[in-house]
């Protein structure tokens, strides 16, 4: 008989999850999601013909599996054609290979991401700042805070006092709403860990005595600098809704609208779940194992019978950061030294706004993470990228309300007229970041716990608390899905997994 393998959750990690299963197994997966869409944080919204990337997805690993993967589901598309000239294909079903250009926004001015040593930078910042910068930085290498206690102590640790100060500090405050001191230096490992001014010149020097265009895969390349990417030519979406049609056509059974508010337990397995459709039909499933991309802090609350009482108090304690975007429609940005064309068209995929005096976060710019997001003739389609809490001033706005704010922000930092304002769209995102700060000193009570239940896996950024990228939260699920088919109880694999490692394949192979 075939086993039944139910999965909560069906972005990255839930759907890389079903189809593994489906490929390499009898078992059927059953998925249940919550919204009405596939991809979770990794969908794609269209609007008016116009898509929006929630929170922006470079389709890049160091894993050759991940790698693999993608590039089964949808080819990569040729860079040029025989003309020598770059092209978007006409075919839909194609990865495009796109040059990343992520910069910082300070001082009204724009800054290379990784700040960069370049005569740009040094005019930017200035002789007695940059003097600054490079004492505190050599005082960091001679003098290194041991151990890390927190956020602070790990950029400190790696930039210095005058670097922290100028580029990190307030702008990580922005994004999690409170002091680094307050942050655990663990969020470090998990985001920056192999990000170092060091590397930064290693990578800077061979680029510039390097003609030939990066390697796709630059696997010996830090996140934070690859220079290339793959990306789906209608967003992250497209990815994953052309596995979820796969996951169908193999057998496999996927409920949008499905929210799961009971995980049924009998001693110490799961039995299965109860889910309320968005019609308020309640329903219990049968299975015999679980994969939970769920947030933790919903999980354990939803536990029958209840889990211990430190468990769920730990659990009531995690903390998450959400997230509201703006998509944009503008005729052109201000004039640049970088703007090129009528619309004043700046290259980046991402632009980092650093300034104080204004509260939005990142600017993406959809023209340039693929052309085919915008279907407005002669016009620019942006993210803009705010980090809040629910029920904060930012998440109570109406939209109209948001947009008259966040239209005067980009007024503010010289970046838009509102007079060149064409339509916009709002998406709030909860629960879009797991915070290092609450109670997640603790959580090693809560994994102790989940690990004790053989047939659990938790995989997936919110599954397991952490800040992950979509191809960590792919390959923890591949991973889940290895036990489940070896019958291996331990869950150590799955939480070794970290986003800037080789993902351990020399260790547990890269089948």
């Amino acid at each position: 008989m075939n086993r039944i393998v139910l999965i909560a959750g069906a972005g990255p990690a839930g759907l890389t999850a079903a189809l593994e299963l489906l490929r390499r197994s009898d078992c059927i997966p059953i998925v249940f999601e919550s919204l009405d869409d596939v991809g979770g944080i990794s969908r794609t919204i269209n609007h008016h013909g116009n898509r929006m990337d929630i929170g922006g997805h470079r389709f890049f690993s160091k894993s050759d599996w991940v790698m693999d993967w993608w590039r089964t589901m949808m080819p990569v598309a040729p860079e040029k054609n025989a003309d020598g000239l770059s092209v978007i294909p006409e075919a839909d079903r194609h990865l495009l290979v796109r040059p990343r250009l992520s910069r910082i926004y300070f001082l009204r001015k724009f800054f290379s991401y990784p700040i960069a040593l370049s005569a740009q930078t040094l005019g930017n910042l200035g002789f007695a700042r940059l003097v600054r910068i490079g004492l505190s930085y050599a005082w960091a290498c001679l003098f290194k805070r041991k151990p890390e206690r927190n956020l602070e102590d790990f950029f400190i640790n790696r930039f210095g006092k005058a670097l922290y100060a100028t580029f990190f500090r307030d702008y990580t405050e922005k994004v999690w709403g409170r002091h680094c001191r307050d942050i655990s230096p663990e969020w470090g490992a998990q985001r920056i860990k192999g990000l170092s001014i060091l590397g930064a010149l290693r990578h800077a020097a061979r680029k510039l005595f390097s003609r030939a265009p990066a390697d796709v895969a630059q696997k010996g390349t830090s996140t934070s600098l690859i220079e290339r990417f793959l990306y789906p030519k209608y967003g992250p979406g497209q990815m994953w809704h052309i596995v979820a049609d796969e996951v169908r056509a193999r057998g496999g059974i996927i409920h949008l609208g499905h929210t799961v508010v009971a995980v049924r337990m009998e001693g110490l397995r799961v039995v299965g779940v109860t889910t309320k459709d968005s019609h308020g039909h309640v329903r219990t499933w049968q299975g015999d194992h679980f994969i939970s991309t769920m947030p933790i802090s919903e999980l354990v609350a939803k536990i029958d019978p209840p889990v211990p009482a430190e468990v769920l108090e730990v659990g009531s304690g995690l903390c998450y950061r959400d997230f509201i975007t703006l998509g944009l429609l503008v005729r052109k940005l201000k004039p640049t030294p970088q703007g090129k064309g009528p619309m004043n068209l700046v290259p980046d995929t991402w632009i980092y706004i650093q300034e104080p005096d204004v509260k939005i976060g990142r600017l993406q710019i959809f023209n340039n993470w693929s052309p085919s997001l915008v279907t407005t003739p002669d016009a620019i389609w942006m993210g803009l990228e705010y980090f809040c809490q629910e029920g904060d001033e930012l998440w109570t706005m109406s939209e109209s309300e948001f947009f008259r704010f966040a239209v005067a922000e980009l007024e503010k930092i010289d970046l838009i007229d509102a007079a060149d304002v064409m339509d916009h769209h709002l998406v709030r995102v909860p629960k879009a970041y797991p915070a290092y700060f609450g109670s997640y000193d603790l959580f090693s009570v809560i994994r102790d716990y989940t690990d004790t239940v053989p047939n659990l896996y938790l995989v997936g950024r919110n599954g397991m608390h952490r800040y992950n990228n979509q191809d960590h939260s792919m390959l923890t699920a591949k991973l889940a899905v290895d036990d489940i088919i070896a019958g291996n109880v331990s869950k150590r694999g799955i939480w070794e997994v970290n986003v800037d490692d080789e993902y351990h394949e020399e260790k547990r192979g890269a089948s």
